[in-house]
């Protein structure tokens, strides 16, 4: 059976001082809208609040708007970041003590619960958590910066996910983010990735709508062949 996938440009590298250009350049080719959320502390590096995503949800109401949180403790502004108005909002495993309390919060304020986890993790640790989750972002980078090199071992969590999701009778999906280019995006859809996060290979492109429209293709074009 064809399935489709969804490839969500990171606002990461986008034009910081001009956002809706950057987004205008893609031309409708994407998905979803990929939002990282870094304290600083968690990982290194600092980006967006809120208020951003709450600006794009007003100028963007259309838009599926991924947001993931790269922030420590992220109980403490859940709902400051629900309130922004975020379709997916995802919480790293390793940064919130009570995962599950957490998780459950997100679908009761009604987003779709996302959890992810570092390539120094294991994928084990998360199974207690499917059962509550409509995303897994299996970062194949270390977070913090965009243009890192791949790290090929995180296909193997991908897998991994897949199998306990036809297993357990499941419906999230599977994310991907770190590292994804042209070279790489068909491997790593058919190691089970629904959703392809791309930052700089996307905006550093000299026509990013070009891009994905070609990137989509070659997806495509694997899986049928697969």
């Amino acid at each position: 059976m064809m399935r489709d996938v969804l490839f969500a440009p990171s606002l990461l590298s986008a034009d910081f001082l001009d956002v809706r250009s950057s987004i205008a350049s893609l031309k409708g080719q994407h998905d979803w809208l990929h939002v990282d959320v870094m304290d600083g502390c968690f990982v290194p590096n600092i980006t967006f609040g809120p208020g951003f995503v709450s600006a794009l949800r007003r100028q963007y109401p259309a838009e599926v708007l991924d947001v993931h949180l790269m922030i420590e403790y992220p109980d403490r502004l859940l709902d400051a970041f629900l309130d922004a108005g975020p379709d997916y909002l995802t919480v790293h495993l390793e940064a919130d003590r009570h995962i599950h309390r957490t998780l459950s919060r997100i679908r009761e304020r009604g987003a779709r619960a996302g959890v992810s986890i570092n390539p120094g993790t294991s994928e084990e640790l998360l199974r207690p958590v499917l059962p509550l989750v409509d995303l897994v972002l299996v970062m194949s980078v270390n977070p913090g910066f965009g243009g890192q090199s791949f790290i090929p071992s995180a296909l193997e969590k991908t897998r991994s996910l897949c199998r306990w999701r036809e297993a357990g009778h499941y419906s999230f999906l599977v994310e991907m983010d770190g590292g994804i280019s042209r070279g790489n995006a068909a491997q790593i859809a058919l190691g089970g990735c629904d959703v392809l996060v791309m930052g700089s290979a996307v905006f550093g492109a000299q026509d990013p709508a070009l891009f994905l429209q070609e990137i989509k293709l070659n997806v495509k074009e694997a899986i049928a062949h697969a």
